[in-house]
């Protein structure tokens, strides 16, 4: 439990703009074999201390809709798309944790790939708004959510006057 305390806090602390991705955790433990290890891991619990900590210490934290980069490939392009140079591999079971990008030769482990996907999408949606899609997105799931401090609008106007 101090870890679902502290390690909020100090991703907060150390970052301006935060960056998680909105998972379908009910769905997620119907799979048996991995059920346990999700509950486990308290995801909603970590998401509101983030939520809270953000508005707190007035910095940012975009919450990327699960359907947000994947809506226009029918899967899990989050692990699928290649993070170095775009490109989407059609076929990659679960089972298979590191791959190599066919297009451009890069080497992905699957989580950290998708970690990497998740921050463009976020940083994008940080400096374009919140209702940037991926091309050809037909899906009105596909969204994201950007929340402010409550009170950073009055701020940045006090600092303008």
């Amino acid at each position: 439990m101090i870890i679902l305390i502290s390690a909020p806090t100090q991703l907060i602390r150390e970052n301006q703009t935060v960056v998680v991705e909105d998972l379908a955790v009910k769905n997620m433990v119907k799979n048996h074999k991995l059920a346990r290890a999700i509950s486990d891991a308290n995801w909603s619990e970590l998401v509101r201390q983030l939520e809270y900590k953000a508005e707190w210490y007035g910095r940012e934290l975009i919450k990327i809709d699960r359907y947000f980069p994947s809506a226009s490939f029918r899967g899990a392009a989050l692990t699928k798309r290649c993070s170095n140079c775009g490109h989407v591999v059609e076929k990659l079971p679960l089972k298979i944790r590191e791959w190599d990008c066919p297009e451009c030769a890069a080497h992905h482990d699957r989580d950290i790939n998708a970690s990497i996907n998740i921050l463009a999408a976020g940083l994008a949606v940080s400096v374009c708004g919140a209702t940037v899609r991926p091309s050809g997105s037909k899906s009105r799931k596909a969204s994201a959510l950007k929340q402010k401090a409550p009170n950073s609008d009055a701020r940045e106007s006090r600092a303008v006057s």
